[in-house]
């Protein structure tokens, strides 16, 4: 088996790599995408990237993206993934979190002084505008920063225990959390994704989600690529699109958000439908009216699957129908990891019995970056990883996810830490306290309320909380709603709970205003 990314697809594969829609479509062979990571990667040594040089992409869904992460790999750096949407706030944490060697943007960003590219100047990463020209994907370094003089880097030879990708997932405690991905946690589940699915290089995929997150990035397309199989990659979701695209390019299968299922279901697809051998969903809990409305809609089995960016994705998903029942409300059983239900000392609970749910696997990372006290807390002595998810196991051992031991507000599979939230709100002169939450949504499956006392004197409307917040966070953390209140519920201790205080607000106060 394949134990890096460099090894984890063949050139001579006779399929088509990728595909990105447009007039005319950009098709890339086995061959061409190879030749193309390889050229890119002495690029990057050129520029200076060494083993353990981080990359920050910050680069939306495209051919460059996929050509300057795989590159990045191969020459043993760390792909550092971010949403091209944030703040420069943002960028400026994930930068300096990882003292990234470069940031790569999109073509024109560094003329526009875009906010990747200010805080990337800020923390003196090199700078470079990444791009397809149409004969080779571009890198156009603007600024070398601390790259300057240590260009003329040999060409590296990546290596299992590299770690390949590192991404942030968000916590409790407020400061994201580090989570370095080695080559051999993400080959093993590129290797377990495509068992579960039975992924050939007769599969085609419509790239749907970000591959700034794990689900986009391992499910839809690595594990794809590493099954000799093709992805058809547009800019960004369009569901106007999706149908025209998914048939023209011939797609087989997808993987989403459930957000996105409820869009499509709204968008039906063309008469005839296309022949869909199954729907894939994960990172959001999928209720069971939207997964029978999926199946009567598409013709197509709907398999639900469970993944955390600690597990490089993929745990837990309901199989294809020839290898077993698919059953709504349930995420499955254990695709190439062991699951188990422990309570808080570790042990196993009986079969039936709600506890934490806990993985053991070769794709699970070893541990947060420089944060002890958060390894301590994640990891069971026997090398468990705990999830901060309760659940239980039914009689056939599959998976059903009762709550969320964490306080993270999931909105459409997007993972928001309500302590970061609360630390922009009180920046705001009028705001004395503030307390965000998860609130029921029937698109997101959460999304984000907040309970907010003034400050005495002070006066502030929801809409200019809203105007104020707009520059300071990514627009999908912005509050669904907002509560004023006089007194934040708390324990008999002052300590603030935000179930208390989602309670109170939502049974006794309503929204002065809805954003």
């Amino acid at each position: 088996m394949a134990t890096t990314l460099s090894t984890a697809f063949s050139a001579q594969s006779p399929s088509t790599a990728v595909i990105v829609p447009g007039k005319p479509a950009l098709t890339v062979s086995y061959r061409q995408l190879s030749q193309e990571i390889a050229s890119f990667q002495k690029k990057l040594a050129a520029l200076g990237i060494t083993p353990q040089s981080a990359v920050s992409i910050a680069l939306p869904n495209s051919y460059e993206f996929i050509v300057s992460f795989l590159a990045a790999s191969w020459q043993r750096g760390i792909a550092a993934p971010l949403n091209p949407a944030y703040k420069q706030d943002e960028f400026e944490f994930y930068i300096d979190d990882l003292k990234s060697a470069v940031a790569l943007v999109p073509k024109g960003q560094f003329a526009q002084n875009s906010p990747a590219v200010r805080a990337a100047r800020k923390f003196n990463a090199a700078i470079a505008e990444c791009y397809w020209n149409g004969k080779e994907v571009v890198l156009d370094v603007k600024e070398t920063g601390k790259l300057s003089g240590k260009g003329g880097q040999k060409i590296e030879t990546a290596q299992p225990e590299d770690v390949a990708l590192v991404l942030h997932t968000s916590g409790t405690t407020g400061r994201p959390k580090a989570v370095p991905l080695s080559h051999r946690n993400l080959t093993r589940t590129m290797k377990n994704i495509q068992n579960t699915y039975q992924l050939s290089a007769q599969d085609r995929t419509m790239l749907v989600m970000p591959l700034f997150h794990v689900h986009g990035l391992l499910a839809g397309f690595l594990a794809p690529l590493h099954s000799g199989g093709s992805v058809i990659v547009p800019p960004k979701f369009s569901a106007s699109d999706f149908w025209r695209d998914f048939n023209e390019h011939k797609a087989t299968w997808y993987t989403a958000v459930p957000t996105i299922h409820q869009i499509l279901l709204k968008n039906p697809p063309p008469s005839p439908k296309p022949n869909i051998r199954f729907i894939r969903s994960c990172s959001s809990p999928l209720s069971p009216e939207v997964f029978k409305a999926l199946e009567k809609a598409f013709d197509a089995p709907v398999l639900e699957a469970y993944a955390m960016t600690e597990a490089a994705h993929q745990m837990t998903s309901n199989p294809l129908p020839q290898n077993g029942p698919r059953k709504p409300g349930s995420v499955g059983v254990g695709q190439g990891v062991e699951v188990k239900i422990l309570d808080q000392a570790g042990a196993e609970v009986p079969q039936g019995k709600e506890g934490e749910i806990c993985v053991r696997g070769e794709n699970v990372t070893s541990g947060y970056l420089n944060n002890p006290e958060a390894n301590k807390s994640s990891f069971t002595s026997t090398g468990f990883f705990r999830t901060g998810d309760q659940g239980k196991l039914d009689k056939e051992g599959y998976v059903i996810i009762t709550g969320r031991i964490k306080e993270l507000i999931n909105k459409g599979g997007e993972k928001i830490s309500p302590i970061e939230l609360d630390n922009v709100l009180a920046q705001h002169p009028a705001v004395s306290e503030a307390v965000s939450f998860a609130i029921a949504d029937e698109m997101y499956g959460q999304d984000v309320g907040v309970a907010v006392v003034l400050n005495s004197g002070k006066q502030l409307s929801a809409s200019e909380l809203k105007r104020w917040l707009e520059d300071k966070v990514a627009k999908f953390k912005l509050p669904k709603k907002v509560f004023f209140t006089d007194l934040m519920p708390k324990t008999a201790t002052g300590k603030v709970q935000r179930r208390l205080v989602a309670e109170a607000m939502l049974k006794t106060e309503k929204p002065k205003a809805k954003l």
